[in-house]
């Protein structure tokens, strides 16, 4: 197993000298070949797709899927150029729209915001190069130790970035943003069962949303920005948009303040809905009484 995950590690550094249209082509290639054999991510897309856009004919469904697995294959072998492709090289690749720089100007600890497409690494790298304040995430440990300390490196590498265990809880990661005033990259948008979270529609469909944002955000104060990225066509690089900051958030209303972000991520996925990571069970838990969706 480690032999074996050595070598695909030492691929992706290899790979991530290509100009990135040639990586592009070959991630493309990568991802039709994982929608053709990887039949349960296949079907578990096509089962989220069915249920966020059930007007949508069943071709053209399937062919959200198929162009989905291509950009998945691209995100999944350009990870070598985010992990090891020199800074300079990144910041002409990535193109950073909105106020990037809002966390060093603020007074309060600052929340980004950023839902699971494709690119999300791309924020990630971005948010580091293009500002200095420091940020945090929670960090879900890797089953294989060689994927987990390449992952680990790999968002470590700038200095800039700190990954907390999720099974360590929040305490440190808070204690930390109380202290040192780290930004915070939060990925709102999985579904990691019911504790400490709500049934809230996406989609029209309830999904087991963490409540941790907004009471995050209540309990240390902090001001929330959403960031989006995407990948662009061919060789034209990355885009990571940094809107503007919610002035109401949070509210007195944990759950109105889930749903806008579902919501937010509903009209993001609208603009570029092939880029979203339709492979992740998101309707995995259910309310009590209800059926499985997958």
């Amino acid at each position: 197993m480690n032999a074996g995950s050595r070598l695909l590690v030492a691929l992706l550094r290899l790979l991530q000298h290509l100009p990135l249209g040639v990586q592009a082509v070959l991630g493309r290639a990568f991802g039709a070949t994982l929608h053709t054999v990887a039949g349960s991510r296949r079907r578990v897309a096509l089962r989220n797709v069915e249920l966020c856009f059930p007007h949508l004919p069943v071709q053209r469904r399937r062919a959200l899927v198929r162009e989905h697995f291509g950009w998945l294959g691209r995100s999944l072998l350009e990870r070598g150029l985010l992990w090891y492709a020199p800074p300079e090289r990144l910041k002409r690749l990535i193109r950073v729209e909105g106020d990037v720089g809002f966390a060093e100007r603020s007074d309060k600890p600052v929340m980004w915001l950023v839902p699971h497409f494709v690119a999300l690494d791309v924020a990630a790298v971005a948010l580091q190069l293009f500002q200095s304040t420091r940020g945090a995430t929670i960090y879900q440990k890797q089953s294989d130790p060689v994927f987990d300390a390449a992952f680990r490196q790999g968002r470590e590498r700038f200095g800039q970035a700190e990954t907390f265990s999720r099974k360590e809880g929040a305490k440190p990661l808070i204690r930390a943003i109380r202290q040192r005033g780290l930004g915070f990259f939060n990925l709102p948008d999985m579904d990691f069962g019911p504790k400490d979270a709500a049934f809230v529609p996406f989609f029209g469909v309830p999904a087991a949303t963490l409540l941790a944002p907004s009471r995050m955000a209540q309990l240390v104060g902090m001001a929330v920005q959403p960031v989006v990225a995407e990948i662009l066509p061919g060789g034209e690089g990355y885009l990571v948009r940094v809107l503007p900051p919610w002035d109401d958030f949070p509210s007195e209303d944990v759950y109105a303040d889930t749903l806008r972000i579902n919501q937010w991520i509903e009209s993001e996925i609208r603009h570029r809905p092939a880029q979203y990571l339709w492979v992740h069970k998101r309707f995995k838990t259910r309310p009590p009484g209800d059926p499985p969706l997958y």
